[in-house]
């Protein structure tokens, strides 16, 4: 019998969760589950987001996914536009001197997403995964009004997706 004399050395990489101290996060579905992420997908590219952007302190957001109807009534809203778009962020607004880990509330609209992934080419899971994300950074204060905002939102996201897996959305397919 061979035996190899190395020992075996496992190389243990802490995953995306261990470096977020502690994630709270609150998820509602306003749609039928059937064919959407479970919680524990969402956890994963939340913590993805905050480790790639060094948010090393406790964090807790609400993620509620919706439909067409009350997607665009929020867009509406919040944001003067009339029709509904695939992630929506509301950043917490805390009072002076207030001391909570509240990032905010994210809405992601399910229909969209879907019709999105399918025109697109691409795995449902992912345009969630990438859209989580998106959201996630503007909590944390990122945007792309500005084309060095964009570029910088964009290489976070990649290097978050690419760390869980999954293929740069921004490159053509």
């Amino acid at each position: 019998m061979l035996r190899n004399s190395a020992p075996r050395r496992e190389s243990r990489v802490p995953s995306l969760e261990s470096r977020v101290p502690l994630l709270t996060l609150h998820l509602g579905y306003a749609v039928p589950r059937r064919g959407l992420p479970a919680t524990v997908s969402f956890r994963r590219w939340v913590a993805a987001a905050l480790a790639i952007a060094a948010h090393r302190a406790p964090a807790e957001l609400s993620l509620r996914l919706v439909g067409a109807r009350e997607g665009r009534a929020l867009n509406r809203r919040y944001r003067g536009r009339d029709y509904a778009t695939n992630v929506l962020s509301f950043p917490a607004e805390l009072p002076a001197g207030v001391d909570l880990p509240l990032l905010g509330d994210l809405v992601l609209c399910a229909p969209v997403l879907a019709r999105e992934a399918r025109e697109q080419g691409k795995p449902l899971a992912a345009h969630y995964a990438h859209l989580s994300i998106h959201g996630v950074l503007h909590l944390l204060g990122h945007d792309h009004l500005r084309p060095h905002q964009a570029t910088r939102m964009e290489t976070l996201e990649t290097a978050a997706l690419a760390r869980l897996g999954i293929p740069d959305p921004y490159r053509p397919r």
